[in-house]
């Protein structure tokens, strides 16, 4: 089955409240590292959980301190986790404030992987 409408827009929301609070509220220094965007939140059928999917723009994928950059993004937001879920309860009307999971998203990486892949055949 597709996703439901509600389950998109309650995702959307989500995102929409988090990357507010990124832009304002989220003092933490280890976000201040690399400039960190919300690409996507997935709400299951149910609406107990969302997935948060960030990316850390700004930064060289080859270097041994991106790895560190990103760790350190999603434990400033795992332990924010309180303030994002008071924050969304406040501006949506929800019995039950999904649980949120935050995760790195890869496609940025995945896309930039399969681009050199593909100038690697063009170059024979």
């Amino acid at each position: 089955m597709g996703k439901g409408h509600r389950q998109g827009r309650l995702g959307e929301e989500i995102r929409r409240i988090i990357s507010d609070l990124l832009l304002r509220e989220l003092k933490d220094p280890r976000l201040k590292s690399g400039m960190v965007s919300v690409s996507a939140v997935e709400v299951t059928s149910d609406g107990s959980y969302a997935t948060v999917y960030i990316t850390v723009l700004g930064l060289d994928l080859k270097h041994e301190d991106s790895k560190k950059i990103q760790e350190d993004a999603l434990a400033a937001l795992s332990s924010a986790k309180g303030v994002i879920k008071r924050e969304i309860g406040r501006q949506i009307k929800l019995r039950h404030i999904p649980d949120l999971i935050f995760k790195m998203d890869t496609s940025l990486e995945y896309g930039r992987h399969i681009e050199e892949i593909i100038q690697g055949l063009d170059k024979s």
